[in-house]
């Protein structure tokens, strides 16, 4: 695993207890993913129930080696549809979020994980805890989307 690309130093300790989503600054919101990968999956929704279910399926810009996407800056160059969440936008995208996104998991007013890298302190520790994408992803390019269902994953990881 590489360097930690998300910058936690310096951030009051469980800062995430104390403060609203809507009043987190930009660093505390950026430092509230735990490099999972699992929000770059592809999903399917059923038009029946409604229900999101996560696929091995990764986005075209998604690294299955570091968890990270290789172009996070520019992304919407390549990806215009990837979703900027945001606290003011969380309400229309958090029944997608895996279930153990932290965003999700704050939305919903439940704890963080002891394996979050807030936490543990430690950016692998996601990894360790075999919760993220590391190494089982497949590619779109190679993946017809009618074969998408073949590669549902049952949640939590």
């Amino acid at each position: 695993m590489s360097r930690d690309p998300i910058e936690r130093d310096k951030l009051k300790p469980r800062f995430w207890e104390k403060k609203k989503l809507a009043d987190l600054s930009k660093k505390e919101w950026e430092a509230l993913c735990d490099g999972c990968g699992k929000c770059c999956l592809n999903k399917l929704e059923d038009a029946d129930t409604g229900k999101v279910h996560l696929t091995r399926v990764a986005c075209r810009m998604l690294d299955d080696e570091t968890c990270r996407c290789t172009q996070y800056p520019i992304r919407h160059q390549f990806v215009p549809e990837c979703i900027v969440l945001k606290p003011s936008n969380l309400d229309d995208h958090a029944y997608w979020m895996p279930q153990t996104c932290a965003y999700r998991l704050l939305w919903e007013g439940k704890p963080l994980y002891d394996w979050h890298p807030l936490i543990s302190g430690r950016a692998e520790s996601v990894h360790e805890a075999g919760v993220s994408v590391y190494q089982m992803t497949v590619s779109e390019f190679e993946t017809p989307e009618d074969d998408w269902e073949d590669h549902i994953i049952e949640e939590p990881l």
